[in-house]
């Protein structure tokens, strides 16, 4: 798809600290989304924190993404690690495993990545990905929790020993941790606060996907559709925004799948997650 002229791009707001872009995929409804940067000026302001109202928030209509001339991933290379001691030990986790791959394999050359082609950008169409492999590591296993600063350290010592494959401009590591492994991000914790995020270590781009063990985060799915949905979100937003806050963003709304989260479809037989339409207007 031809790329489209770009908005011209406002500047960051100075309210924000960088990683107070990075954004989460929240714990579903009826409990509202609320990304970190909300819930840390929340902190700052001394404001009321009893922010699940029980009522549906449907994708604002004036949403807007703009493009703040960061990198894009214009032809995504997807590698899966597998972190743990439990991950392909038994038939399960396996079979969790292989659906994972596959969901990757199929939703890599589908509608879904067609109709990320409006956020191109001269220079950076984008187009189809692939997946370019998949590894289960148990070395150095979190135990009981993981921080985003020591996922970030771990990446680079995998990187650095070639446990996964080198950086491109185009690589995308989506890690998964074991059932019970907590994720600790901006002061929240997986399946508290959050089903998922992404972010940038350098030049390297990561996903991470907690396991879902909470209503909060299957929301009412079955294991591996909560786990497609979720990756889904994160898949088109580091795409579309790999260092948070530096690609295509909504100042008050967020990435491309905050604006929908928790609006689910089917695209290749997977189950992924709608995603914002600036052309549309609306999740599709």
């Amino acid at each position: 798809m031809p790329a489209r002229a770009a908005r011209a791009a406002p500047a960051k707001p100075k309210k924000f600290a960088a990683e107070e872009y990075v954004r989460i995929v929240p714990l579903h409804h009826p409990k509202p989304a609320y990304s970190i940067d909300e819930l840390s000026r929340l902190r700052r302001e001394g404001e009321p924190q009893d922010l699940f109202d029980g009522q549906p928030h449907p994708a604002p209509t004036d949403a807007r993404l703009t493009y703040r001339n960061g990198p894009l991933l214009t032809n995504v290379e997807v590698f899966t690690v597998f972190w743990g001691k439990l991950w392909g030990g038994t038939a399960t986790s396996r079979g969790l495993m292989d659906g994972i791959n596959r969901f990757f394999a199929d939703i890599l050359v589908s509608p879904l990545l067609d109709q990320l082609g409006e956020y191109g950008v001269p220079g950076k169409t984008i187009g189809h990905g692939s997946l370019t492999g998949s590894t289960a590591i148990s070395a150095n296993a979190p135990a009981g929790s993981v921080t985003d600063s020591a996922l970030k350290q771990q990446l680079r010592r995998w990187i650095a020993s070639r446990a996964v494959p080198k950086i491109t401009r185009n690589t995308l590591y989506f890690i998964y941790l074991d059932p019970g492994t907590v994720s600790i991000m901006g002061g929240g914790r997986s399946c508290q606060s959050y089903c998922g995020y992404h972010n940038d270590a350098g030049k390297a781009y990561y996903a991470v996907m907690p396991y879902p063990t909470c209503g909060g985060c299957l929301g009412g799915l079955a294991a591996l559709d909560a786990m497609t949905g979720t990756s889904s979100h994160e898949l088109c937003e580091a795409i579309t925004d790999p260092v948070p806050g530096a690609g295509w963003y909504d100042d008050v709304n967020g990435e491309i799948g905050d604006i929908c989260a928790w609006n689910f479809t089917q695209v290749a037989g997977h189950t992924v997650q709608m995603e914002w339409s600036n052309q549309q207007r609306k999740c599709v």
